[in-house]
């Protein structure tokens, strides 16, 4: 397959190979031709690409509407992608596939092949029509469909694409698997510094709505109350907050690390005077991006 751009230096990341959600999200929200897609193994080589130069851009996966946040594209950025930050999003409605080489009656699938957060996103389906089938995890949907299409017997399905079953020449058993029909996944782009005009050019014009991401972390956290202390240099200027979670900072048991979503640029009053209020409860805040609304 020939990806659209080709021959163009604006290259993006993302994960593959290709037939991924990650590719249908990229090729979806950018001006055809204008972004050359280059498929990478896993979602930190692609975030780790754009802080080593290797491509412009990268589109990675942040949070699933069913699954929640994926762990690593927030470990990346919060540690060792200190250069790159998020300068867009676009949320892709996600659609799982039950896809095998051939045709095959249901009853005769013992494995069935995906990315280890998608099993979890067609439960219903599997418990109901696959009862006692074995998961087995891949690096991505798309690799899960190019396993079952070399798959030496009929036991084998993937959980994948409509893209990748046309990559790999595979037949989709059963579409539309997922449990929710408004299941839905939330990607952003990635670039080197901190200005959104270093956004890829996107199909749709940018909204009116803003929205900042932000990780902070410090030794106060162990004080009863520092963290509603510091949620509350937000609520008092009226902020509000889409998203916020805890991860752990891998150090010690008990050390954790809060992401927040919240509306607004970070360059407007209200936003910069609640950003230095939270510096001074807690040395460690880093602005991972302010960039337009999905």
């Amino acid at each position: 397959m020939t990806h659209p751009g080709a021959g163009s230096a604006d290259t993006a990341g993302y994960l593959g190979p290709e037939g991924t959600f990650s590719e249908e999200a990229l090729l979806g929200s950018v001006e055809p031709g204008q972004v050359r897609p280059v498929a990478l193994a896993t979602i930190r080589e692609a975030v780790m690409a754009v802080q080593e130069g290797a491509v412009r851009w990268a589109l990675v996966p942040l949070e699933n509407s069913v699954e929640g946040s994926v762990p690593i594209t927030l470990d990346t950025l919060a540690g060792e992608a200190k250069e790159v930050s998020i300068v867009g999003e676009v949320v892709l409605a996600v659609r799982h596939n039950l896809i095998a080489r051939d045709p095959v009656e249901l009853g005769k699938i013992k494995t069935v092949v995906s990315h280890p957060h998608v099993p979890g996103q067609c439960a219903r389906f599997l418990s109901e029509k696959l009862p006692g089938v074995q998961i087995a995890a891949a690096s991505s949907t798309a690799e899960a469909v190019r396993i079952a299409s070399e798959a030496a017997d009929e036991s084998l399905a993937a959980i994948g694409t409509e893209l990748a079953a046309q990559i790999y020449g595979c037949k989709i058993l059963v579409s539309g698997i997922q449990d929710r029909q408004d299941n839905q996944t939330r990607f952003v782009w990635l670039a080197q510094g901190e200005r959104t005009e270093q956004a890829p050019p996107m199909r749709k014009a940018a909204g009116p709505a803003s929205k900042t991401s932000i990780v902070f972390w410090g030794a106060g956290a162990g004080r009863s109350g520092w963290l509603v202390r510091c949620l509350a240099e937000f609520a008092k200027r009226d902020i509000n907050l889409t998203r916020i979670e805890s991860r752990p900072m891998r150090e010690r048991l008990g050390q954790y690390m809060f992401f927040v979503d919240l509306e607004g640029q970070a360059k407007e009053a209200q936003v910069s005077e609640a950003l230095a209020g939270l510096e001074e409860l807690c040395p460690k805040v880093r602005v991972l991006g302010s960039y337009p609304a999905a």
